[in-house]
């Protein structure tokens, strides 16, 4: 009987019609003990014996997937897999699976959840209180006020409709285009430094990649609308952490909502979290209790297609093994 790992953390050792499907399709499941996000050593202690991981943050490396003779898929939880050596994957013809179109509606509502604790100063209004103070600075309204999107994905589109509700005008910057999305909804297209220059909110949808590493640079941060709010719930090395710091403490930005970090978890220390200006979530955007109940059933089934033959061709993000690719 094949095995399956349950790497991601909110559903280890836990039941669902995840488990179901697997153990329908005959897996059995493994569930190691562990940290929050299971470490190099612990998945090196459970893995090679396996055929299949339904992953979350975990880092599947080169070194890891060498190490795992059985291995033929890498089953992600979300549609980020910048944390799997894609590339090795492929080497090894191991299918690698996303769940598209299970959690941009979480990740939208976490965008704003953010936004508004910076602009309402939910967050700092909250710790006052709690020391005994009691501060009424006057907060920043979100409407009549233009939000940039940064990646017009399932992501972006799920902030569109939220953003309307509070009455913004949305500007948005991709490289596909779609003019009848656009038309229905009002958004308007442009470059991404005037997208920059006319944002009092900057909302990054965006994956990781050489291209976008650091995309929020110093130079870029210095073409945003001074007194806009950056938001990230997408990966942390979207952004230069110190020039955004910078920025901060400078006035140039008026605040940060943050879901993602250069390096998590986040050091205690982190210069970033300690300011007032900076409200931060431990990379749960695109996790609640229903979209992860969906992610995990979509990985499995995207595990179990593959297992009876099937391709299941929409998750799957590197095709290019298919022909050669088999269990």
């Amino acid at each position: 009987m094949p095995l399956a790992l349950i790497g991601a953390s909110p559903i280890r050792h836990q039941p669902g019609p995840f488990r179901d499907l697997l153990h329908q399709g005959g897996f059995q499941t493994v569930d190691p003990q562990g940290d929050d996000v299971l470490t190099d050593s612990q998945l090196f202690d459970s893995l090679p014996a396996c055929e299949a991981i339904v992953a979350g943050g975990e880092r599947i490396s080169a070194a890891l997937i060498a190490a795992c003779p059985k291995l033929r898929v890498i089953a992600r939880t979300g549609v980020g897999y910048d944390a799997v050596d894609v590339a090795a994957a492929s080497a090894r013809t191991i299918a690698v699976t996303i769940t598209p179109g299970t959690n941009h509606d979480s990740v939208a509502e976490q965008a704003f959840a953010l936004l508004l604790g910076v602009a309402r100063r939910v967050a700092i209004n909250d710790q006052i209180i709690r020391s005994g103070g009691w501060n009424r600075t006057i907060v920043r309204p979100l409407r009549n006020t233009t939000l940039g999107l940064v990646g017009l994905g399932r992501i972006g589109r799920a902030m569109v409709p939220r953003a309307r509700a509070f009455g913004m005008r949305v500007l948005a910057h991709d490289e596909v285009t779609d003019p009848v999305f656009d038309a229905e909804h009002g958004i308007e297209r442009c470059p991404f430094e005037m997208l920059l220059a006319e944002s009092d909110v900057v909302s990054l949808h965006v994956p990781l990649t050489d291209a976008t590493r650091n995309l929020i640079d110093e130079r870029r941060i210095a073409l945003m609308k001074p007194g806009s709010i950056l938001i990230n719930t997408s990966r942390g090395g979207l952004v230069d952490e110190e020039a955004l710091y910078q920025a901060l403490t400078s006035g140039h930005l008026a605040g940060a909502g943050l879901d993602v970090f250069r390096v998590e978890p986040t050091p205690a220390d982190h210069p970033l979290i300690a300011l007032p200006n900076v409200v931060s979530s431990p990379h749960i955007a695109g996790v609640d209790e229903r979209s992860m109940a969906d992610m995990a059933k979509m990985a499995a089934h995207c595990i179990v297609e593959l297992h009876e033959g099937r391709w299941p061709g929409d998750c799957v993000v590197n095709p290019e093994i298919r022909p050669n690719w088999a269990w």
